[in-house]
């Protein structure tokens, strides 16, 4: 099987479990990180091949997505395996996938990623800043219920997996203060580094107007 076929079975099989997504992560979101896996690729001189597999297929075992993540693994493993991917094509996929949530920097254990992780997760995380960036956490936000913003509601430092999850003690903008303003510092790739330093500024110049706005000072 050619890869790209493989590459057409993986879009396939994502559509199947993402296609209907209403959270932000539908396949415009899984688009957008397959180009940028394939950007930051070449500008890491790496085969793109499997960054973008990698990418296309990042979210089908997500816990916030689905019930039973084993059972997923299973599913998806046996999946690549049907569509010619050696094992340790399938390895290193399942380990990429496995590792690059944010979720995984709040147990307080130092994952190593491999190249085509470090590519897949500073992909991931440029689609959640930035003029997307912003959109999505409002468009999640607001399906999940949450507060827009609440002053006496101060942002969360230093959480568990536990705390990260429980959306109930969370607003949409306090998000950015929680998360979304400390992605920029931890991307790997030199290319991803300079994309992030615009959509960092993109998000500190929305959180000061909309702070202004707030407090009706403009």
């Amino acid at each position: 099987m050619k890869q790209e076929e493989q590459l057409v079975a993986v879009k396939e099989y994502t559509i199947s479990k993402l296609g209907q997504d209403t959270t932000g992560h539908g396949m415009d979101h899984i688009n957008r990180v397959v180009k940028m896996s394939k950007r930051l690729a070449a500008g890491e001189n790496v085969d793109p091949f499997l960054p973008m597999v990698a990418a296309y297929l990042h979210d089908t075992i997500d816990e916030k997505l689905v019930t039973d993540v084993p059972a997923a693994k299973q599913e998806l493993k046996g999946y690549l395996q049907q569509n010619a991917f050696t094992a340790d094509q399938v390895d290193i996929i399942m380990d990429v996938i496995d590792n690059i949530s944010f979720a995984h920097t709040l147990d307080g254990e130092k994952i190593q990623l491999s190249i085509v992780g470090q590519i897949v997760r500073d992909a991931d995380w440029l689609d959640a800043i930035g003029a997307i960036g912003i959109t999505r956490a409002i468009y999640y936000g607001g399906g999940h219920q949450e507060k827009i913003y609440d002053p006496q509601i101060k942002p969360r430092h230093n959480m568990s997996r536990e705390e990260y999850r429980n959306l109930a003690n969370e607003t949409i903008i306090n998000h950015f203060d929680e998360k979304l303003l400390h992605l920029k510092d931890m991307m790997n790739t030199a290319t991803a580094k300079k994309i992030a330093e615009h959509r960092q500024q993109v998000m500190k110049d929305y959180l000061a107007e909309f702070h202004a706005e707030w407090n009706a000072e403009k």
